[in-house]
């Protein structure tokens, strides 16, 4: 059989395809928020309802799904989470009150976590840990594209036809996915296109540029996993920081509307802060891969370039202090530029340290405090916007990546005996 060059490149796209349409699907309610609240009748505390029953069901996913993984592979896994999640996503344009939407978002929500436990799963898999980087950097990339082309995507729909239509066209852009993912991905040892050269990449890891791989006896059961001292660590680490992701995804274009007084069809000009995040994903794994390449051990390059974000990310604080709507998409783009190299590299933190029988699990397990970090987000930003205002959100970006850093930091001497 032929062999295809590059085939884990190709793999890697597959998944970046996946992001791209995870973020798309997910992005759909936050840019028709206005027009959906206003049709069904929603307050802003109904709102905040709607999106902590993605998160519930995200969080318990995270770590439901990891175990999933694990169990039965990347392949079954993860065409069993994107067809779920583009199902219930078409469902979400028959919602017709808080209660029903509500219901559509959460089952989007139990599909759309396995994407990021089985995507890891994938690279660690494929790529030695020079790569890493920069392949966690490509499928994280698919979920800004996606998040810079929902924007204009879903206006355009909405427009062409309603906002139910939205939500039908992306989710039935999950289902064909399935078609080339399946007839695409086996594992390397199962994969008959493979070349042998290739092969031998993938099962190399230079003692220079890779720290020796924790036992997988000495990570045993899934609740040692639990209270592992790195897995804790990241677990308090993505809580603090990624509610910054989120309050971008869910309430930016809320507070442009709300607070800034664009109209639904100029909601569009978001895509910038999100064309930002394109720019961050990848910038974070090359940066990070190259300082490997130059001798560094992999926790302490990506420790350092986490640092720098730690500094860029609290830059968000100014943005309901300043008039000109370009000044605020510029600092908006810096904080979220900056946030998505630091999440690249806390998610390369992960598969560097973690064994691969306990990836998936352990990945699902560090993504559950990010969620839940969202969930304590969005129920304070929806008390905050009905009684005060947005102001005290952007604040506490003053506070989160410094605080999460000096966590992330405690995994400095693992980079000598791992």
């Amino acid at each position: 059989m032929r062999h295809i060059p590059y085939l884990r490149w190709w793999i890697v796209s597959l998944i970046f395809f996946a992001s791209v349409l995870n973020y798309v699907d997910r992005q759909a309610l936050s840019i028709l928020a206005p027009t959906i609240q206003k049709e069904l009748g929603l307050s802003n505390e109904d709102y905040a309802s709607v999106l902590n029953a993605f998160l519930v069901a995200y969080t318990v996913a995270l770590i439901l799904s990891g175990k999933i993984v694990d169990r039965f592979g990347v392949r079954f896994s993860l065409a069993l989470f994107v067809g779920w999640w583009s199902i219930a996503n078409i469902l979400t344009g028959f919602a017709r009150s808080a209660a029903s939407l509500g219901v559509c978002r959460f089952l989007l929500g139990l599909g759309e976590a396995g994407n990021w436990t089985a995507a890891p799963k994938a690279v660690s898999e494929w790529f030695p840990a020079r790569e890493r980087g920069l392949a966690i950097g490509i499928y994280t990339l698919g979920a800004t594209v996606g998040a810079t082309l929902a924007p204009i995507l879903i206006v355009g729909l909405a427009s062409w036809h309603s906002w139910q239509a939205a939500f039908i066209v992306t989710g039935s852009a999950g289902l064909v996915w399935l078609i080339p993912w399946l007839w695409l991905y086996r594992r390397p040892a199962e994969h008959p296109r493979l070349s042998p050269s290739e092969r031998a990449l993938i099962e190399s890891d230079a003692p220079s540029v890779s720290p020796t791989p924790v036992p997988q006896a000495a990570w045993g059961a899934w609740h040692r996993v639990l209270l592992r001292r790195e897995v804790l660590l990241l677990i308090f680490a993505r809580m603090l920081t990624d509610p910054v992701w989120y309050f971008f995804q869910f309430w930016f274009a809320k507070y442009l509307y709300d607070s800034r007084g664009l109209d639904q069809k100029s909601l569009s000009v978001t895509w910038v802060v999100y064309l930002a995040a394109d720019i961050g994903v990848l910038s974070g794994g090359w940066l990070s891969g190259l300082l490997i390449k130059r001798g560094t051990a992999p926790v302490r390059s990506r420790l350092w370039i986490m640092l720098a974000c730690a500094v860029l990310v609290p830059l968000g604080a100014v943005i309901p202090h300043v008039d000109a709507l370009w000044i605020v998409l510029a600092f908006g783009m810096i904080a979220v530029l900056a946030h998505l190299a630091w999440l690249i590299n806390l998610s390369a933190l992960v598969v560097d340290i973690v064994p691969r029988g306990s990836l998936a699990f352990a990945f699902g397990v560090i993504a559950a405090g990010s969620s839940l970090g969202g969930l304590m987000m969005n129920k304070a930003v929806g008390s905050l916007v009905t009684n005060a205002s947005y102001d005290p959100a952007f604040g506490f970006m003053l506070l989160l990546h410094p605080l999460a850093w000096l966590l992330a930091w405690q995994l400095r001497p693992r980079a000598t005996t791992v």
